[in-house]
């Protein structure tokens, strides 16, 4: 370690992004230190990724009394607490933040409780009126939930992720603005435990980055939940009167219709803590708030580095922790690769059913011209998906249609998002349809389905 400086590397946010880098720093014998105002874990493992994961298991743990009842078991259902609900939420995220805590000091990482700001290319200025210095600097302050003009957050009427995360009542009626992955594992939940909820999205289909069948069959299967979806529609205006909201939404057509809720979640994206961390004082450039990165995601000042949300990268938890390790590994003199390829992350939608996903989608590579064929295979030709009563889904893939390389992959239903692991490694390991078409899987799973899928692209699938 060079004796100029505190710190090898000093990582400001204490998120997935941070926290890793941090012990992969220490791993690799530099002295790591890890400034977080709150709590360790940031957004993901405190209000984001892991307490809403709690909610859905047991969204889905209430739905499953219905198939309780069918077996003749009566169930009361009269002394329901959902504030028990968050309760278990919150104990999830407090268990695991205790582990982040315990990782970090059995990695020798110093975490500083405080709020920093770079004053320096080697200088970081702490809230607490100390500075530290450091060879490198890994910016990795996250994001925050995006206002939209009039819909301003007071977390009691016009709710942030945050806030409907934390709140310990459900509305009776809920708007949720916004139907990308956050607005639909939110409508899923407050659906499953008894609230009357409308989604509006903008664009002209729920989930609108996923492939477009994917999306339609999860909007079919959220209407017969009797989840209210309503695309091509804004949000315009808001009043609020007698505790209840009145929100004016406009369709396509320019057709507006009131509608009366008692809250509105405004779940439209997330954007970058990128200001008031004293960027400007070093020369680092931001681009519509995202920081500008080159190769191992270095910023205009080399020992600085920019990793996670507040880099214009998918704002994913996942791809937060290997940016972190990347800029890491670079600085220890490794060869990482210069940065994550797009095509290879994962995308996960924790509702029932699931939505997974990677790579080309069909409106991608019809964009770019890609010479490409697809193959489906339903989820109820696998006999597990029929024995624990989940038929609906499906299993898509994209491949080159000369190659029969994997291009992209689909999956919705049970399970989904640990089904897609086995399809991103044969595309990471670059096997061919056949390779996994061949390989024999476990009688009766689902994972059956995507060996089947596999011989549907070869022509051959059996249970279709």
């Amino acid at each position: 370690m060079s004796h100029n400086y505190d710190y090898d590397v000093v990582i400001i946010g204490g998120g997935p992004a941070g926290y890793v880098a941090a012990i992969r720093a220490s791993q690799l014998g530099l002295k790591s230190a890890v400034i977080e105002k709150d709590k360790p874990g940031g957004v993901c493992l405190n209000v984001g990724c892991i307490p809403s994961k709690s909610l859905i298991h047991q969204a889905v743990q209430f739905e499953n009394l219905n198939e309780m009842e069918e077996l003749g078991i009566v169930i009361d259902r009269s002394n329901f607490d959902y504030k028990k609900v968050v309760s278990k939420s919150r104990k999830a995220a407090e268990t695991l933040c205790q582990g982040v805590n315990f990782l970090l000091r059995k990695n020798k990482v110093n975490l500083i409780k405080a709020a920093g700001t770079i004053t320096g290319k080697n200088e970081v200025s702490l809230s607490n009126g100390m500075r530290i210095t450091s060879k490198n600097i890994i910016i990795a302050t996250g994001s925050s939930p995006r206002e939209i003009p009039g819909f301003s957050f007071d977390e009691k009427y016009v709710l942030s992720s945050t806030g409907l995360l934390l709140q310990e009542t459900l509305p009776g009626k809920l708007l949720i603005i916004g139907g990308g992955a956050i607005g639909i594992e939110f409508a899923y939940v407050t659906k499953s435990f008894g609230s009357e909820v409308t989604v509006v999205e903008v664009m002209d289909r729920i989930l609108p980055f996923e492939d477009e069948e994917i999306s339609s069959a999860l909007e079919k299967t959220f209407k017969k939940k009797g989840i209210e979806i309503m695309t091509g529609t804004k949000a315009v205006s808001m009043e609020i009167n007698d505790n209840k909201v009145s929100v004016v939404l406009e369709d396509n057509k320019g057709v507006r219709k009131t509608t009366v809720v008692d809250q509105i979640l405004v779940a439209v994206g997330r954007i970058p803590n990128s200001s008031g961390i004293g960027l400007e004082k070093v020369g680092i450039e931001v681009e519509k708030g995202f920081i500008k990165v080159g190769d191992y995601y270095q910023t205009a000042v080399p020992n600085i580095y920019a990793v996670g949300d507040v880099i214009n990268t998918p704002l994913l938890a996942h791809v937060a922790s290997k940016e972190g390790e990347i800029a890491v590994e670079h600085m220890a003199g490794l060869n990482p690769p210069k940065r994550i390829d797009p095509m290879a992350v994962p995308s996960a939608v924790y509702c029932e059913p699931q939505v997974a996903s990677f790579g080309y989608s069909e409106w991608r590579a019809k964009q770019e011209d890609v010479d490409y064929e697809k193959a489906i295979f339903p989820y109820r030709g696998a006999g597990k998906s029929v024995a624990i009563e989940q038929p609906e889904g499906l299993v898509k893939v994209l491949f080159d249609s000369k190659t029969k390389e994997i291009l992209g992959a689909h999956i919705i239903g049970a399970d989904a998002t640990e089904l897609i692991h086995e399809i991103l490694l044969a595309k990471t390991a670059e096997l061919l349809t056949e390779d996994i078409a061949y390989m024999i899987h476990a009688h009766p799973t689902l994972s059956e389905s995507v060996m089947e899928v596999m011989r549907a692209a070869e022509g051959w699938a059996i249970h279709i």
